[in-house]
């Protein structure tokens, strides 16, 4: 169904964002990311007490590709 936009103002877009205007049958935005850290990385909350003395995170990833999202929809 055909609409009359008006004025657009786009500031920025994203890597894996998507901007569209008028009639789209499918849209699929696809990302990846990978996360490294460490032991009491993500801990939240009030009054924490952790003990890490000696914490290591291995980022060593001999694989090419974890999970390809290349024609993933």
């Amino acid at each position: 169904m055909p609409a009359m936009v008006g004025f657009v103002n786009v500031i920025s877009i994203g890597s894996s964002s998507i901007f569209n205007i008028g009639d789209v049958f499918y849209i699929c935005p696809n990302s990846s990311a990978r996360t490294f850290a460490g032991a009491g990385s993500f801990n939240t909350g009030d009054s924490l007490n952790i003990a890490n003395y000696e914490s290591t995170t291995n980022v060593n990833d001999p694989d090419q590709y974890d999970m390809p999202i290349i024609g993933n929809f």
